[in-house]
């Protein structure tokens, strides 16, 4: 079983969600995979990944406004070592994912229809994710 590493980096511009469907394509068929597991893991306590819908811009203002309500900035937190947002970034990063394992099949990640691979920032500021 043949296997291949990249870094993708995704710079992103504050908080939101960034789609990375197109790379991970571009790069899936630059390596030539037919077949296999494709892994993407995000390196980062204050960002995550997430396999969600790519049709309907309101599906990630909707997602941004539910984490919003759900850990938000003005929370009485004990660590706010890099601001107020810290803490409720970490809180999402909790409740999503840091690791997505997607089977490829003739060339291509066998996503839904409307699915797409999504890197969520939750930190204010602009980062460059890995």
């Amino acid at each position: 079983m043949r296997q291949a590493f990249h870094t993708l980096t995704i710079a992103t511009r504050g908080k939101g969600l960034y789609e990375f469907t197109a790379d991970v394509r571009a790069w899936i068929g630059r390596e030539q995979f037919e077949a296999g597991l494709l892994s993407c893991f995000c390196r980062h306590s204050s960002a995550s990944l997430l396999i969600n819908e790519n049709a309907d811009p309101d599906v990630r203002a909707d997602l941004a406004a539910f984490f919003e309500r759900i850990a938000p900035e003005t929370g009485a937190y004990a660590h706010e070592a890099e601001g107020p947002d810290d803490m409720p970034a970490h809180i999402r990063t909790a409740l999503t994912q840091s690791h997505l394992s997607i089977p490829v099949r003739g060339g291509s990640p066998m996503l839904g229809v409307w699915q797409g691979l999504y890197l969520f920032e939750h930190r204010r500021a602009p980062h460059r994710r890995e």
